[in-house]
């Protein structure tokens, strides 16, 4: 292991986060919270002068290999975690740390999942703060360092490999600076075009931004007690197309701007992804159909919730823990599957997804003709044996830490509905399950224990699972 060049890299991660918290403290000036606005801007502070004791003397070797980068990326997430949630603490808005830091990571992480039952009596400062995590741990803390520094060069791929969502990343670009840049000018672009769509719905801009955080950063954290329920339904379109649309891999968008038009509609998961969003709005709209006032309200709110748990997200427009239990099973199956690789979503992925289906068909038709030799394509390409591979192995980890996650929490003897829900909200970063912690409840009744497992759960989903794992393999800490 080379600590030098993670030390320097949680350094860099601090200072940077400094630089974050100066928003919320300007946010905390303009509406006169003075006690909030000193607050964020002693804890800059305090983050920048610890980044720069820990950056202020360059490694002698810059190489970052894979150990690296995936210990970088899972000690970077929990070191962004920590201090993120001290002016949480210090403001006095959740004087508990360990909520306060549940609250943060399920900010950092983009799952939404909240301990607080009264939204609103958050000071402005603190509601940016914690919309802003989301849009921070959207892309990545670590694509967002890797688009400002150059940092270790070519080497810096096993960073984004390991912050990255999907089962695969590439460069759009051949440069991974570049590639992190296109990234982020993407992101930002999306963002900006939200925030004007929702003002011109007649949305106040402190709401537009602190929405659109969540919305493309696909987060999910109200501002307001009922999420999304209290916006007109014009504004609830508008978030309901951007969450889908930062559900979709950047890729597509890449190829959009190259004006690659053919190339862009003809990426398989992205069709899937729509595919499966309509199928499931047509399934629970008919379902659902008698308990709204009328087809077009029945598929607004059925195309919000479908839109909103795909890309785990998390907002609501309404309680869908009272839908029929086909509609929310549909939701459930819905958690798993997730987003595409590439964007801002958690979950399992829809690519992993068809990758599995056509492994299955594979060992199907292989048992029907043995010596058949059949190769698994995605995109008019084979897929490596590698990513199947990996693919594979995912799945195994996903499913020993959701049934270990589960059995953990059963210490605080809620219903089975209630623990399952919880973990695969977590794990997935979506943020509302089902009964005590639908999208009417919080998870501020769990102990400090569970609380705990549910904020690995988190921090694992968000980072596919090794990052997290890897930190508690002995080996890794050893020195060259």
């Amino acid at each position: 292991m080379n600590f030098a060049i993670v030390r320097y890299i949680l350094g860099w991660i601090l200072k940077f986060e400094a630089g974050f918290m100066l928003l919320p403290a300007l946010t905390g000036l303009l509406y006169g919270e003075i006690k909030d606005a000193l607050v964020y801007g002693g804890t800059a502070i305090l983050c920048f002068i610890i980044g720069h004791f820990l950056s202020r003397k360059k490694p002698v070797k810059f190489q970052l290999y894979t150990r690296e980068g995936f210990t970088s990326v899972a000690l970077g997430w929990i070191v962004l975690s920590i201090s993120g949630a001290l002016p949480f603490v210090f403001t006095g808005d959740i004087p508990n740390y360990i909520d306060a830091l549940f609250e943060t990571i399920s900010g950092f992480t983009t799952t939404g999942a909240s301990i607080l039952s009264d939204v609103e009596a958050l000071s402005k400062a603190n509601i940016f703060w914690r919309s802003f995590t989301h849009w921070i741990g959207g892309m990545g803390v670590f694509v967002f360092i890797m688009a400002i520094l150059p940092l270790m060069g070519g080497s810096t791929m096993n960073l984004m490999r390991a912050e990255s969502p999907g089962p695969s990343v590439g460069k759009l670009v051949p440069r991974v600076r570049d590639t992190a840049k296109l990234l982020y000018i993407l992101y930002l672009g999306i963002t900006i075009i939200g925030v004007i769509v929702l003002c011109l719905c007649g949305v106040n801009l402190f709401d537009s931004l602190t929405t659109i955080f969540g919305t493309v950063g696909t987060g999910g954290f109200g501002i307001y007690n009922d999420s999304m329920a209290g916006f007109s339904p014009l504004a609830q379109n508008v978030v309901t197309i951007f969450m889908i649309l930062s559900g979709i891999n950047y890729t597509f968008y890449y190829c959009l701007l190259r004006r690659q038009i053919k190339e862009a509609f003809s990426i398989e998961e992205v069709i899937w992804y729509l595919v499966i969003i309509f199928a499931s709005v047509t399934a629970i709209s008919i379902d659902i159909r008698y308990m709204y006032g009328s087809l077009a309200e029945t598929i607004r709110h059925a195309f919000f919730q479908v839109g909103s748990i795909i890309t785990t997200t998390g907002f609501s427009t309404v309680d869908f823990d009272q839908w029929t239990q086909m509609s929310k099973t549909i939701l459930v199956i819905l958690m798993f599957i997730g987003a595409c690789a590439g964007s801002t979503g958690g979950g399992i992925k829809v690519s992993r997804i068809v990758l599995l289906f056509k492994s299955i068909g594979k060992e199907l038709s292989m048992m029907i003709h043995p010596r058949m030799v059949k190769k698994i394509k995605l995109d008019g390409h084979s897929v490596p044996h590698e990513v199947m591979r990996s693919t594979n192995v995912f799945m195994a980890v996903y499913i020993v830490i959701l049934f270990v996650s589960v059995l953990l929490i059963g210490v605080d003897e809620y219903d089975f509905t209630t623990n399952f829900t919880a973990v695969a909200a977590t794990l997935n970063n979506i943020g509302p399950g089902l009964e005590l912690v639908g999208p009417t409840q919080n998870f501020g009744h769990f102990s400090a224990f569970s609380k705990l497992v549910l904020m690995f759960d988190m921090l694992a989903g968000r980072l596919e699972l090794f990052p997290m794992l890897i930190i508690f393999v002995p080996a890794c800490w050893k020195k060259y």
